[in-house]
């Protein structure tokens, strides 16, 4: 009977984690349609924007726009972002291996880590890295003004020459079911990439030079804003899929204990009845 109770307790308690992860599954599916709906509304206006610096940039001098500037490599700034939360596979993890295996490769000493999101924070943090500024309990609340101050961090330490380089790892959303992990430079911006766009005549006011002067600090805080979208719709579909796991995993695993328990319940019972049987045989005798 101890063994029928303990299987009981054990069936219950699976049943209740079950309940749980699928109320997370269901949390994590409405605010990963709010945040695909806020993404894709903020993908346009990011290519627009750089494609406007794109179009201008070759018809003038950038020498004297210093976040342009290209310079010898000494130190690198590195923005990582992740979550606060877990329970998203392996969203947090394939991003702080990525990192580690890129600061490997620049040196520990050159590397200044700008952390976004409580996991690589603590992570780092525990691990004697550099962390120049870290970032986390923004997400909920989260908005372009916050993007504004994470990008002024890493502007401000390029303007110094702090660092020569910025780059940044995510996971950009791709589907519900998969997201892309990603390393790209931020700084200095290169706006090499050809976007085949008919060269118009315009004409531009107050003047080109000011106009792009103007533009590239918001690009980058609209491109930091597109990233942290990208990533925080990449996990929240990383939590729903991990969840969604969780719940079948909880539906087999609940199965087998309810076929464990019959098998056992069964056994009580022939136990019993032979018991019963074999003491009504020695009343006869």
């Amino acid at each position: 009977m101890a063994n029928l109770k303990n299987l009981s307790e054990r069936i219950k308690s699976v049943t209740s984690i079950q309940q749980v992860t699928k109320a997370m599954k269901m949390v994590a599916a409405a605010k990963v349609k709010k945040a695909q709906d806020k993404m894709e509304i903020s993908r346009p206006y990011a290519r627009n924007t750089q494609e406007l610096i794109c179009r201008i940039l070759p018809q003038i001098s950038s020498t004297d726009i210093s976040l342009v500037e290209k310079r010898n490599v000494n130190n690198i700034g590195i923005i990582i972002v992740t979550s606060d939360r877990g329970f998203a596979g392996s969203f947090n993890s394939s991003v702080i291996r990525l990192a580690e295996k890129e600061i490997e490769k620049i040196g520990k000493d050159k590397v200044q880590l700008f952390c976004l999101g409580k996991k690589s924070s603590e992570y780092f943090s525990k691990r004697d890295y550099n962390v120049k500024e870290a970032f986390f309990d923004f997400w909920k609340d989260m908005s372009y003004d916050t993007a504004s101050d994470i990008s002024k961090t890493f502007i401000s330490a390029f303007e110094n020459q702090d660092i020569d380089e910025v780059h940044v790892i995510y996971n950009r959303f791709r589907t519900l079911a998969s997201q892309d992990l990603i390393m790209e430079k931020v700084l200095p911006v290169d706006f090499s990439v050809d976007y085949n766009f008919t060269n118009y005549n315009y004409d531009y006011e107050p003047g080109q030079k000011e106009i792009v002067s103007t533009l590239i600090p918001k690009h980058i805080n609209v491109q930091m804003w597109q990233q942290l979208l990208e990533s925080y719709s990449s996990e929240e579909a990383a939590r729903m899929i991990a969840m969604d796991n969780a719940t079948e995993n909880a539906k087999e695993i609940i199965k087998e204990l309810k076929l464990e328990f019959n098998k056992a319940r069964q056994a009580a019972i022939t136990t019993e009845m032979l018991e019963i049987v074999g003491g009504a045989e020695a009343l006869v005798d």
